[in-house]
């Protein structure tokens, strides 16, 4: 992994999910690093909610997340809107927390159509309330 920035793959299965989620299949997918490489670690059904998706989240590891956010604006319209959040909480290990961060704009740009990036090292980072606001 000494070369992470550059030498990331992703996993086909990781772009096909993500063009999945933007046809409304998923409500959220999980991604995390395996090896030399971006994966798809869990699938969160259209049914999922918001409290669903931050429970998949581990507590003491990095992950990447995409969540599809559906929201009312004040103008009483109905959209959504596709979150990119890297996850690195603080308990994580330094190396680990490395690599998530050299390799996330390269694992971004392979996902097109995400419209809003967060990232968060604690749950209050990435509350239901931040979430919405970043939303409108």
């Amino acid at each position: 992994m000494a070369n992470a920035a550059s030498g990331m793959a992703v996993e086909d299965n990781c772009k096909l999910k993500f063009l999945e989620l933007k046809r409304r299949t998923y409500r959220f997918i999980i991604f995390r690093i395996d090896g030399q490489q971006v994966v798809v670690e869990k699938l969160g059904n259209p049914q999922e909610t918001y409290d669903d998706f931050t429970a998949s989240l581990p507590a003491d590891e990095c992950r990447y997340a995409v969540f599809d956010f559906d929201f009312t604006t004040n103008e009483n319209c109905q959209k959504s809107k596709i979150f990119f959040i890297a996850w690195s909480p603080d308990s994580s290990r330094v190396r680990m927390k490395m690599v998530y961060a050299s390799s996330k704009d390269r694992f971004k740009r392979e996902l097109d159509g995400i419209q809003v990036e967060l990232q968060a090292t604690d749950p209050s980072e990435m509350s239901f309330d931040i979430i919405k606001s970043r939303a409108l």
